[in-house]
């Protein structure tokens, strides 16, 4: 610790600050992360306690219960597969929403930036969570496969959350200030591109300035480029 105050002690005053601050965002999205982690893993307990329960009621076993405990309705290895899949589903079409809605890539570019640690934990999760999945809740897995599936959808939900949490407090902040600038302009230009109101002159115009904004900063993928361009092309109505 000592080299750590003499350097500081060398520091100007104006750059601390800065320093101190992304410690704050850091440390606070690790604790955010903890507490979600801790959260997860209790419903995770409970999910393998209902699915052990449903797997010996099954073979005609009775699963002891607490003096305790209180009455619940346990779920079966289909039921409960059913549930994960729907979780899992809301996850992906969450992180689709950021993947395929261009304004909201220009907003918290972290959230599609697999080179930010966070996003990058996430995308790793999903991805086991994917590996992992069964082909439909029908089919014939082993309570281990079950069981691992089911962390790899509570790790992936959790990577998620901190990971967007961290997306939006930094924003476009780890970009320069002329590069911000840009954002704003393509921002602004992304409107236009898909205002039902202007001309489809304008909105071609519009749309051709965004991809040159975006140019170098951010990385459009062939899906969001696709969605875009429908959105651009639709056709404007009589009525307007």
């Amino acid at each position: 610790m000592e080299p750590l105050f003499e350097w500081l002690g060398h520091v100007p005053w104006w750059v601390i600050f800065p320093i101190l601050a992304m410690a704050g965002g850091a440390a606070k999205a690790w604790e955010q992360g903890a507490k979600r982690r801790h959260e997860r893993r209790l419903e995770t307990l409970r999910l393998k306690g209902e699915l052990k329960a449903a797997q010996l009621a099954a073979r005609g076993q009775v699963l002891p219960a607490p003096k305790d405990a209180v009455p619940d309705t346990q779920l079966s290895s289909n039921e409960l597969l059913e549930r994960l899949f729907a979780e899992h589903d809301e996850l992906t079409a969450r992180w689709l929403d950021y993947e395929l809605d261009v304004a909201k890539l220009i907003a918290y570019p972290a959230m599609s930036d697999g080179r930010q640690p966070l996003t990058a934990a996430f995308l790793r999760a999903k991805k086991t969570a994917d590996a992992l999945r069964p082909a439909s809740a029908d089919s014939k897995v082993s309570e281990q496969r079950v069981s691992e599936y089911l962390d790899a959808v509570g790790n992936a939900a959790v990577a998620f959350d901190v990971a967007e949490k961290e997306a939006k407090r930094l924003r476009t902040s780890t970009f320069s200030e002329a590069e911000r600038k840009k954002l704003d302009r393509a921002q602004t230009l992304l409107k236009v591109a898909v205002d039902d109101s202007a001309t489809q002159a304008e909105r071609n115009i519009a749309y051709k300035r965004v991809r040159e904004e975006l140019d170098g900063l951010i990385v459009l993928s062939d899906q969001a480029v696709e969605v875009l361009e429908k959105q651009v092309a639709k056709e404007i109505s009589a009525g307007d």
